[in-house]
């Protein structure tokens, strides 16, 4: 199978496109225009072809999208949700604009085709009304509350609204918070982490935390790509998966497991700048409709998450 990852140097991407080398599969990594090399985890795999893409240029787009291939793995845009709820006018432009602009190229192109590739659109979890009585199902009202999540819906309308009018072939994952080596320093697990390493290595008797009750569904990313590659092949188009653990944990268990691995035991002082006003208090997902088309399933423990993350803090 020939496959277009977009966003192929990001955190995800970067691991996507190593597994689908791994598989056999050829590969067409796409990234941003600004973007000097790839991600060291993609730059190791071989039978890769880069190539440039700046989502918010229809030229470019177009460029990217135009040779043939089988399936477009669409994870390019914000992908840090405080970056994208400061810029929200951004966020849109890059993750529902960008997306849309992908999903029109790819049907304007795939004209005359036998067979129009697959899109698989990478969404978010942000997307569902906010609840607390019970994991979220695919089938679950949307209503976004903040920019991120926003920019997120309209990507996936913006690829509906292509499915509908053009043919596009779509595929819409909602992926649950998910973590590993590697990921941004700003997201909440490898930040927190780099705070309890500095703690340890500098002897502090105590540690700022935010509100630290809030439940989360954390996967590791490894999982999440295994899922995407699952869905290339099993997925039904026109449909939207989930991907979750299912599994609810407070951040305040996450951040004393961390201290717990760490081998040491803080006070937490509280700090109210880094209380999010626009925090879900519980994000959980239910995934049984993606393990029954694709037999998916976590491999890996909220343990094996978490070293991950602490092993890259110590490199």
């Amino acid at each position: 199978m020939k496959v277009l990852v977009t966003g192929a140097n990001g955190f995800v991407g970067s691991r996507l496109v190593t597994r689908l080398c791994t598989d056999g599969h050829e590969v067409v990594g796409a990234r941003g225009p600004d973007t000097a090399a790839a991600a060291p985890a993609a730059a190791r795999a071989t039978g890769v072809t880069w190539v440039s893409l700046d989502v918010t240029d229809d030229d470019s787009v177009r460029a990217c999208v135009a040779p043939p291939c089988d399936a477009v793995v669409h994870l390019a845009g914000l992908a840090l949700a405080s970056e994208a709820n400061e810029h929200p006018a951004r966020a849109w432009r890059v993750n529902a604009d960008g997306t849309a602009r992908v999903a029109w190229q790819l049907a304007d192109v795939s004209k005359g085709r036998r067979a129009a590739p697959l899109l698989l659109v990478a969404s978010s979890a942000e997307v569902y009304v906010p609840r607390t009585d019970r994991p979220h199902v695919e089938s679950d009202p949307v209503a976004p509350v903040t920019g991120y999540a926003a920019s997120k819906l309209g990507g996936e309308l913006g690829s509906w609204q292509l499915w509908r009018a053009a043919g596009v072939r779509v595929i819409v994952s909602r992926a649950f918070p998910h973590t590993g080596a590697g990921q941004d320093p700003r997201f909440w697990i490898p930040a927190r982490a780099r705070i309890l390493c500095h703690a340890k290595r500098t002897n502090a008797p105590a540690v700022n935390v935010g509100d630290l009750s809030a439940v989360r569904d954390f996967l590791h990313v490894d999982d999440v790509v295994d899922a995407y590659v699952r869905l290339l092949t099993r997925g039904v188009a026109g449909e939207t998966y989930n991907i979750a653990s299912g599994q609810p944990v407070t951040l305040e268990a996450i951040h004393s497991r961390l201290e717990q691995l760490l081998g040491i035991r803080l006070v937490r002082e509280v700090d109210a700048s880094q209380i999010r006003r626009d925090a879900r208090p519980y994000l959980v997902g239910d995934a049984s409709k993606l393990r029954a088309a694709t037999g998916w399933a976590p491999s890996h423990s909220l343990d094996d998450m978490l070293r991950d993350v602490l092993d890259a803090q110590a490199h």
